[in-house]
């Protein structure tokens, strides 16, 4: 007897890595040679080295970036702290940051640890940039600005943000990690200093992410101890996440339009039924202010751990509250910052593998698992 695949609907949490990627790296490991120290001038380290700059290149052309801005980190986590920590260090620096409440964790508790202001959104999350570029003075040393909201969705001012903070002479940093591989980026274009990115997201491997370096701007390491990255993070690099990486982006940058069409019509469905359906509606912007691949639901009345587990019964994988918080599910700061409820939402977001398919089995579980669960709120 076989059984339906499941339905994995939290994209935005971890994507499956491509099978672009995973062949890339059964690639390496099955080569003769090529596993050498990329910073040693033997051939085995020199060919380590061809497939280490193969995929910066590869990454550097998702990203509209020039290869030397490229600098391979562990993931979008270390690439915001070492973006956050580099730009306070530099001398000169004032001790203040500027951020918007809605963005991720990795940001805030980064930027707790400096003066920081923290400016409100409107009750789609989306940032008034003249709001946030009030607060920036003569000690700013830092504006972050998200491109995409990682609960919501919701696309910020980020080209605004980023050539007001040119002008004033303020490094910006853009957390991309939604963003990258959804929608088109041009890091040259932007003008941004700092841009991080994660590999999970999009169907790299797990460990694996980018901080771009704007060409000319200086900030010192995070990591130290050695020369890797052209000394802007040592470290021997990961050559098996950095193949796979490579392999994900070129995928990425042939594919992304046609994926970020597919996901819209994926995510366009559910937001109709949502519309449709008494008792549930969309948090944060509309689909045309929205990135494509996620959609927040608002449940009202309904916790949301019956709901996540009754789904998942049913074979279909969602989430809700805090995005690095699943543990507890604790009330989002960024739902709480729109000044919706926190404390009972359902984040749907699809990927590269996503199809109708998925999408048939939410929308046909979903109703029945909030029938059960109000018709016991009803008899309690």
């Amino acid at each position: 007897m076989t059984t339906s695949r499941r339905a994995y609907l939290d994209h935005a949490s971890t994507s499956p890595l491509r099978p672009a990627a995973a062949a890339a790296i059964r690639d390496w490991i099955d080569t003769d040679d090529g596993h050498g120290d990329p910073g040693r001038i033997h051939s085995e380290g020199m060919t380590t080295r061809v497939q280490v700059e193969q995929a910066r290149e590869q990454v550097a052309a998702l990203l509209g970036a020039r290869p030397r801005e490229v600098v391979f980190t562990s993931g979008a986590t270390e690439s915001i702290a070492a973006a956050t920590y580099g730009a306070l260090a530099r001398d000169g620096a004032g001790p203040h940051v500027a951020l918007a409440a809605v963005e991720h964790s990795a940001v805030r508790q980064c930027s707790e640890r400096a003066d920081a202001t923290v400016v409100g959104v409107d009750g789609h999350g989306r940032i008034d940039p003249d709001e946030l570029l009030d607060v920036v003075g003569g000690d700013t040393a830092l504006v972050h600005i998200q491109w995409g909201n990682h609960e919501v969705g919701t696309l910020q001012p980020v080209r605004e943000v980023v050539s007001a903070c040119r002008e004033r002479g303020v490094l910006v940093h853009v957390d991309a990690a939604q963003a990258a591989g959804r929608v088109p980026i041009d890091f040259t274009d932007l003008g941004a200093d700092l841009l991080s990115v994660s590999g999970h997201k999009f169907g790299g491997p797990t460990g694996t992410g980018v901080l771009l370096v704007r060409r000319g701007v200086r900030v010192p390491p995070l990591l130290v101890g050695g020369d890797q990255e052209r000394a802007r993070r040592a470290g021997l690099e990961n050559v098996l996440g950095v193949v796979g990486l490579g392999a994900a982006a070129q995928e990425v940058t042939v594919r992304l339009d046609d994926e970020a069409a597919r996901s819209r019509a994926l995510t366009d469905r559910v937001r109709a039924w949502a519309d449709a359906t008494d008792g549930v509606s969309v948090l944060g912007a509309a689909a045309d202010g929205a990135l494509p691949h996620l959609v927040c639901l608002g449940i009202d009345g309904i916790e949301p751990q019956p709901v996540l587990l009754g789904l998942d019964q049913a074979g279909v994988a969602v989430h809700s509250g805090s995005s690095c918080s699943s543990e507890a599910l604790e009330p989002s700061p960024v739902l709480r910052a729109m000044g919706v409820d926190a404390e009972r939402s359902l984040r749907v977001s699809v990927g590269w593998d996503s199809t109708d398919a998925d999408v048939d089995r939410l929308l046909s579980a979903l109703p029945d698992v909030l029938g059960r669960l109000r018709a016991l709120g009803a008899g309690a």
